[in-house]
């Protein structure tokens, strides 16, 4: 029974990640000829108020952008948007073919988040990466979520075989190299080129009490400007787990290890991913980080639930101050962290209503450090 009980948990977590809620999702479901179609989304509105700096993106998620040395912000800043309302289409053919287009309209137009076909374990086209785990996440209200989170929770244009647990897939790379520009005495983007795809292997699995993720990425990171060029390897990992400790209570968490490849490790820079190497001289270095989250899920019943979370990423940009100096990356962030705490209800079927505290602190490489707090409210109807 408490196996079952996580599998479900496991289920509406994923839920969580595609859906945005953590109420039931559900879809309109029709035949057409020999087809089986499903349409699927929700309206949503969220709203937030930042009781110190605005620190709100579309969908009003937390930026740790402009966090650190944010005491002389103005206090107090409300915003809504109903931009994470999404729609999604599905089809299955007579011969087992599934094609799957999806969008939403973050930050204001309309922009393509899933679009991929499968047949017999292969699937092709751009939806979540293969290196990305929702095993261990809380569900939080805040659409980008706490940092420290399995992999990059992003979707990349990929070729993917899956067989039982095992999934593989070559993947379009996600890095940044950087350099410093003694001109604007500031950190800019390297001529970075892509000479290869993405390599990654994920075990995704459930035994008794326990579901479990686990996952490695490599990928080559190469600057060519033209008459100088030169390599590294990235890589990086990340396990996952979520465990049912009664009926009411699931505890779950993430843990994450980069080195040359902080584009996955999730919001672990300005807002997202950090720098995954810096140039210096002429030649490619790496940067090494790590993160990881916790949280717990309490079911109410009654369709009410409490879910608390923490997340934390560091970057570690010692070897870029000793070759590049302590000014060039002085503003970089070096640590992101945050807790997020909601209350979700669930009145009846496909209506979900929430409200959520959060607290974030930045602290960049030369220890200007900020922190705000800001609260968020939910309001969903699935379909």
């Amino acid at each position: 029974m408490q196996s079952n009980k996580l599998r479900m948990a496991i289920r509406a977590t994923a839920a969580v990640a595609v859906f945005g809620v953590a109420g039931q999702a559900s879809a309109v479901s029709f035949s057409a000829g020999d087809y089986d179609v499903s349409v699927y989304g929700y309206a949503r509105m969220n709203a937030s108020y930042d009781v110190d700096s605005d620190q709100a993106l579309s969908t009003r998620s937390g930026s740790f952008e402009d966090l650190a040395g944010n005491d002389n912000a103005p206090d107090g800043h409300f915003g809504a948007d109903a931009v994470q309302s999404r729609l999604g289409f599905k089809t299955v053919s007579p011969e087992g073919v599934s094609v799957t287009v999806e969008g939403d309209f973050r930050p204001g137009n309309l922009r393509l988040r899933h679009a991929f076909g499968e047949y017999n374990g292969v699937l092709m086209g751009q939806t979540w990466s293969n290196f990305n785990s929702f095993v261990g996440n809380t569900s939080t209200l805040d659409f980008d979520s706490l940092p420290g989170l399995a992999g990059l929770q992003g979707r990349v244009a990929q070729a993917r075989y899956t067989t039982g647990p095992l999934s593989f897939s070559l993947e379009q790379p996600q890095n940044s190299i950087v350099f410093f520009d003694p001109v604007e005495a500031e950190l800019d983007d390297a001529d970075k080129r892509d000479g290869m795809p993405a390599f990654t292997a994920r075990l995704e699995d459930s035994q008794g009490g326990l579901s479990y993720s686990a996952a490695v990425l490599a990928h080559q990171l190469t600057v060519d400007d033209g008459a100088d060029d030169d390599s590294a390897f990235g890589f990086a990992t990340f396990v996952a787990a979520k465990m049912a400790l009664t009926d009411m209570i699931t505890l779950q968490g993430t843990l994450t290890y980069t080195d040359g490849a902080n584009s996955y490790l999730y919001r672990s820079g300005e807002n997202f991913g950090a720098a995954s190497a810096y140039v210096d001289g002429d030649s490619v270095e790496t940067i090494s980080g790590y993160g990881g989250s916790i949280g717990a899920g309490i079911n109410l019943g009654g369709g009410r639930s409490i879910n608390i979370g923490y997340g934390y990423v560091e970057v570690d940009w010692d070897d870029a101050v000793s070759d590049l100096g302590a000014a060039a990356v002085a503003d970089q962030s070096e640590s992101n962290q945050a807790i997020m705490a909601n209350y979700q209800w669930t009145p009846v079927k496909n209506v979900m209503m929430g409200v959520e505290y959060q607290f974030l602190k930045r602290e960049n490489v030369d220890g200007t450090d900020g922190d705000a707090s800001r609260i968020l409210f939910a309001a969903q109807y699935n379909f």
